[in-house]
């Protein structure tokens, strides 16, 4: 067999590594016998490539196929779960929150299972010991610290006797192999290619093969453009770790070897060398940037060098992901393949989203989390349920999701359940329960009601109480819950709960779940619930659609297989791509560095890797948004250089040929603008003043509608001509109209009683209605404490308003015969005063009106004293009014009195007339927003005006309608 020329090789940035790698497999084998392949040992750090690999392979015709393992396939002992860990973990961390040393609340518990065992991994593949940990300074640091260093010494202990996890069980098994090796040596050639030696094993596994006689390692992305300088200087992982060449640095330095040493695995030129050079130069570790005065003149000419280069710099994420769906939709049309790489995953689904509009399905190598599945979203409702107080949104949310009732008969069931919401909408209750839900299946017309309602009332009512559970109990409540409100009306069975990739990888996570739940510790409802959203947040659903095989969305490890035409980096701003280091709450920077883990800045480095590699491709597009959903974004880093340094190009023609970058760009914009934009303008709306037939106008109001009336009249057509009603809320909530109906009725029934026992009888009547009428215990305790700082006011107001209460909650109404119009209205109380006039009060829980208000707009009581002096009161009588008073009722009491003569009570008569007068001609039309008291004051109906296509400075448009 020929020997290989080196033991270390690489492919340079923008190379197709799969294809390469082939070839020049193929080429050093051309002139051994066919069955020499097979004797090859490939080792690959992915399955993807392993898939692309073999791929090519095949696609040159029949030949024997060499032994393609993968880094993580090396054998050992079998692992321990990982659920399993994270279950020990949380356990040892349940028992450190119940001590004094605990600085992290419970809501974390589960969140820093998974950060630990990250960190035992971390440990384990780099070959650190706890007794490294333990003999870690921290003298210098702060006392939290030590603490963490304390129980990380625990944790070691308490898991020393537990079966190894996957990243110490693959330690072992490369250990063994080299062991083996070094007693046998393997006659036959092994390969290792595609990592970048980063984790710890890898790099032993890679020093392992490149110091066999046959064996050689390939390297990825090798910047063989970095001069030696450049190399030497990147000694100080704490300022160079973030290079993305830094990893290769590390691997030399762990063989031996110098960069000189790696040689080219083929002789093919990378698709655009001129611009690898102008990368690598941006991409210089910061402390000898000032190279780029030195080196950057010697760059080629730049305008030439980025011609397969555009920058698109979107003025939205919208426009991002617009842009880049036209780019994608352009390839599928030409039949090239294009990627979209980006670490941004709602970026990738809003792609997603748009490229769907034509029909057109990218191969997304990520997949959808489980926990955003159908089964996930399901199952994750269900635990929700537990330990919280049912309301009517929750209800719904479960009944609505279309894995609810599917086994059979979902029609009954969605027609019942769209009826129930209607119900609920108008009646409440604000938290439903069994006895209540079968009450309205009585009176329902359905005769499948009632088995229906008692479905729901013994799946989901009735469980927010119970104490702390074995991890194994929750699990069987949760999962006979969710089948038997997924089976529904079918005798047996689970609808299409686990039906699916999605509910196949659900039930999975639900056995893997009742397998490890021995491991777990007793836990609330709460717990229980982000427990298991932390288990379906692992899993990832693969479904198999008719996806475009030439149209793909890949994560930046994914970038690496390449393969594509176009290369599309999306989402370049600093905190996506690169993401900021997650915190550790573990280790600092300066303890990570002397127990020989992984800086944070490491993520950092190999997105930089990933980034040099994709944006060497032949045709590469760099994106971002301008702006993200809350402010303006900041470039990425790269991105930031990049542009830097072609600006300060003069001589290469740097800012030409960055102009020429953006300019493609802005192509782009302009055709996603085009695109987005409707076909023909189109105008604002205008105010609305709509002019209804006579005929159909309302002959019937009420006091508290002629405020509205006034102020927006566009409500009293929407609502009384157009029969357009507000939709209640799904999920009620103690609102000013509920507070205001219960403090009427408080008030009510103390001066019913004449307001006999004071203070005490005014708040045990104030605690019987608060209790049967408000749901919310914080809201009857706010509104209790109210009244009970205002009952001494209103008792002395009460007592003292001069005269007696002669009715209360009273009706009355008039009519304006030549009008033939009606005003209807109920006081909440009425007194007689020595004379025999009438004293008006009505009770406010916010502000009462003043004054001025009362003449402008606020007529209510103004205009029911013209009523009762009309005699509009049935038990009253014709009798004159001397006193109208408004009494509002917060934390004090506010009195708004007003004296009224006959005459003043006429001329609001008489203003009152004139202005339904102007509502019974043709030309009046009901006007938007009219007379608003406030411009940020909102009406029910401002979506139906199209208000915010105008503003109320605009002229009200005249429209006849109907």
């Amino acid at each position: 067999m020929t020997e290989f020329p080196a033991h270390l090789c690489g492919l340079p940035p923008g190379a197709d590594f799969p294809v390469e790698l082939v070839a020049g497999l193929v080429q050093r084998m051309a002139d051994q016998p066919p069955e020499a392949m097979a004797r090859v040992t490939l080792i690959l750090n992915t399955q993807r490539m392993r898939r692309r690999v073999t791929e090519i392979l095949c696609s040159s015709g029949c030949r024997f196929l060499p032994k393609l393992k993968l880094v993580t396939e090396i054998g050992g002992a079998a692992a321990i779960s990982p659920l399993r860990r994270r279950l020990d973990l949380t356990v040892l961390l349940d028992a450190l929150l119940r001590t004094e040393d605990a600085l992290f609340s419970r809501n974390a518990l589960f969140d820093l299972a998974d950060s630990l065992a990250n960190l035992m991994d971390e440990m384990q593949g780099e070959g650190v010991s706890a007794a490294r940990i333990a003999a870690l300074n921290v003298a210098e640091h702060s006392a939290h610290w030590a603490r963490t260093q304390r129980f990380l010494a625990i944790v070691a202990e308490a898991l020393a006797t537990d079966a190894p996890d996957a990243e110490a069980r693959q330690r072992l098994a490369v250990e063994a192999l080299i062991a083996r090796w070094q007693r046998e040596p393997p006659t036959d050639p092994v390969i290792v290619a595609g990592s970048t030696g980063s984790r710890g094993t890898t790099a032993l596994l890679m020093h392992a093969v490149a110091a066999l006689p046959r064996g050689y390692v390939v390297l990825p992305g090798f910047d063989f453009d970095l001069p030696n300088s450049v190399w030497a200087s990147m000694t100080d992982a704490l300022s160079a770790e973030d290079h993305p060449q830094y990893r290769f640095r590390r691997l030399l330095d762990m063989l031996g070897a110098e960069p000189d040493s790696v040689v080219r695995w083929t002789d093919n030129s990378p698709p655009a060398p001129d611009r690898n050079r102008l990368i690598s130069l941006s991409l210089r570790p910061a402390p000898i940037t000032d190279q780029w005065l030195t080196d950057g003149p010697l760059l080629p000419e730049l305008v030439a060098a980025t011609s397969g280069m555009t920058l698109i710099e979107a003025p939205s994420e919208r426009a991002e992901a617009l842009a880049i769906a036209l780019i994608l939709r352009r390839s599928a049309e030409d039949g090239s393949k294009a990627a979209l790489v980006s670490a941004d995953r709602n970026l990738t689904r809003r792609v997603a989203a748009v490229l769907d509009r034509w029909g057109i399905r990218p191969d997304d190598s990520a997949g959808q989390p489980l926990a955003l599945s159908a089964p996930g979203r399901f199952l994750r409702h269900v635990a929700a349920l537990f330990g919280r107080k049912l309301t009517a949104d929750v209800l719904l949310t479960l009944l609505k999701h279309p894995l609810a009732f599917s086994g059979v008969d979902r029609g009954i069931h969605l027609r019942l359940t769209r009826e129930l919401e209607l119900d609920i909408r108008r009646n409440g209750p604000a938290f439903p329960d069994a006895d209540g839900l079968a009450a309205w299946a009585v009176t329902h017309k359905s005769a499948e009601a009632v088995p229906w309602a008692k479905i729901i009332g013994q799946t989901i009512c009735g469980l927010e109480t119970g104490a702390d559970m074995a991890l194994s109990a929750h699990i069987y409540r949760q999962r006979q819950l969710a089948e038997a409100l997924a089976r529904g009306f079918a005798a047996e069975g689970a609808g299409e709960l686990w039906a699916k990739a999605a509910g196949i990888e659900a039930l999975a996570a639900m056995t893997e779940l009742e397998r490890e739940a021995d491991a777990g510790c007793d836990m609330s409802a709460a717990d229980y619930d982000r427990l298991f959203t932390a288990v379906l947040q692992r899993r990832e659903v693969r479904d198999a659609p008719q996806v475009h095989p030439d149209i793909m969305i890949w994560g930046t490890l994914e970038a690496r297989v390449q393969g594509a035409d176009t290369v599309i980096l999306g989402g370049l701003n600093d905190g996506i791509w690169p993401a900021q280091p997650a915190p550790d709450p573990w280790l600092n920077r300066q303890m990570r560095k002397d127990a020989g883990l992984l800086l944070p800045e490491r993520r950092i480095g190999l997105s930089a890797h990933d980034y040099q590699q994709a944006v060497a491709a032949q045709t590469v597009i760099l994106t971002r948004p301008l702006r993200n959903a809350d402010a303006e974004a900041v470039p990425s880093r790269w991105l930031n250089r990049l542009t830097n340094l072609m600006d300060g190009l003069p001589d290469r023609n740097g800012p030409q040929a960055l102009g020429c970058v953006r300019q493609r760009g802005q192509d782009w914009l302009r055709l996603a603008a085009a695109f987005d934009a409707p076909a023909t303008a189109v105008e604002p709306a205008p105010r609305p003043s709509p002019r209804p037939p006579v005929a159909a106008r309302p002959e019937k109001l009420s006091l508290t509608q002629i405020e509205k009336l006034i102020r927006d009249p566009y409500s009293i057509y929407a609502r009384h001509i157009l029969r357009l009603r507000k939709l209640e809320p799904l999920r009620q909530e103690p609102d000013p109209r509920l507070r205001g109906e219960v403090l009427h009725t408080i008030l009510e029934t103390f001066v019913r009683e004449a307001e006999q026992g004071g203070k005490a009888r005014l708040l045990a009547i104030a605690e019987t209605v608060l209790a049967t009428r408000v749901a919310w215990p914080i809201a009857r305790a706010i509104w209790r404490a109210r009244i009970d700082r205002a009952a001494d006011a209103f008792i002395a107001f009460s007592a003292n308003t001069g005269g007696m209460p002669v009715a209360l909650e009273e009706a009355g109404s008039i009519t304006l015969t030549d009008l033939h119009f009606t005003l209807t209205g109920i006081l909440d109380r009425i007194d007689q005063m020595p004379d025999g006039s009438l004293h008006l009060i009505d009770y406010k829980t916010g502000n009462p009106p003043t004054v001025e208000q009362q003449k402008a707009f606020d007529k209510q009581l103004l205009l029911a004293a013209a009523i009762a002096e009309r005699g509009g009161f049935a038990n009253i009588g014709p009798t004159p009014v001397s006193k109208i008073t408004y009494v509002g009722i917060k934390d004090d009491l506010k009195q708004v009195p007003s004296d009224l003569t006959p005459d003043s009570i006429a001329a609001e008569w008489a203003h009152f007339h004139r202005l339904i007068r102007a509502y019974t001609s043709p030309k009046q039309g009901y006007t938007a927003r009219r007379a608003m008291f406030e411009t940020r004051f909102s009406t029910d109906y401002d979506h139906l005006s199209r208000f915010g296509e105008w503003d109320i400075s605009d002229d009200p448009l005249a429209e006849d309608v109907g």
